[in-house]
């Protein structure tokens, strides 16, 4: 059943933690370029899509290809990259052509969270769920002991982008649960030139639209252009993954990332982002600290 009982709320700089923070100089802010980036271009066949006609690389597509991917994680034919960063065990930017998509597929013991960049994705699983979803709106599954579900983009002439995220659960054999945040206007408010907090622990007080089964907060935000994003503590045991999902934005030590690019960061610290002149959409997936990290390059 699908339930969205929250809005998504504006966080205060306290959100994650009413503890002092360590000064700003302590940060470790290591950067993800995009081209450290695994892409992938699955044939069509894969999840029974069709060959793309002979002059579709006109649109910027092939007849060999109907899903431009981008891992940050170890996934499919992808092996040689990171396994995780914390308890995040993948996240793909996917770009899917139209009319295109993921025929039914099994998944299991992972908390699976997809954010629509644009475009309207449309979800069925073996629970009885289906529904279509559009830009700024959240999906999340509990696969849990188990579950089947296709993901399309169902528009005839317009691609689809979404994020998708794994989160390894607290614990495996979970019951399968599916739920969703679907955007509108107080989303869009939430999220604009403050940090909305979607995602957090199913055992933690914070009312949010999602819950997972996992230590885990994801955090969103919309800069207007040369905006500063509210300052989002990052506590000595915690650590986030952040991902320029849109535009450009300015970090603290200099540091700054294009779209597609991400960063880890390692607390203490507080984390302060300023869009650049195109505006900026980020997401922030905040955990417990662990000792796995890339580095800068």
């Amino acid at each position: 059943m699908v339930w969205s009982c929250f809005s998504a709320s504006a966080v205060e700089p306290t959100a994650i933690s009413a503890s002092a923070i360590e000064p700003a100089a302590m940060a470790s802010i290591a950067v993800i370029g995009n081209d450290r980036l695994f892409v992938s271009e699955p044939d069509p066949g894969m999840f029974g899509n069709k060959e793309n006609a002979a002059d579709s690389k006109s649109a910027g597509w092939t007849n060999k290809n109907w899903l431009k991917s981008r891992f940050h994680f170890s996934f499919a034919e992808y092996h040689n990259g990171p396994g995780n960063f914390g308890c995040v065990r993948v996240m793909n930017d996917d770009l899917v052509q139209a009319d295109r998509g993921f025929g039914a597929h099994p998944h299991r013991d992972m908390e699976i969270m997809t954010f629509i960049v644009h475009g309207n994705l449309t979800h069925k699983d073996s629970m009885g769920t289906e529904e279509t979803l559009g830009r700024g709106s959240l999906q999340f599954m509990t696969a849990g002991t188990g579950v089947r579900h296709s993901e399309h983009n169902l528009d005839k002439e317009k691609p689809l982008r979404f994020i998708q995220t794994w989160v390894v659960p607290r614990k495996r054999g979970l019951p399968p649960n599916y739920g969703s945040m679907p955007s509108g206007q107080a989303e869009e408010d939430a999220r604009k030139d403050q940090w909305a907090h979607l995602v957090s622990d199913a055992v933690g007080g914070f009312a949010t639209p999602v819950k997972i089964n996992q230590d885990c907060n994801v955090f969103v935000t919309e800069l207007s252009p040369g905006k500063m994003a509210p300052a989002l503590p990052l506590q000595p045991s915690r650590q986030a993954y952040l991902l320029c999902v849109e535009g450009e934005v300015q970090l603290g030590g200099g540091k700054s990332l294009l779209q597609h690019d991400a960063a880890e960061l390692k607390g203490p610290l507080s984390l302060e982002a300023t869009a650049g002149g195109g505006g900026a959409l980020l997401l922030c997936f905040e955990m417990a600290a662990t000792t796995d990290s890339r580095g800068d390059k």
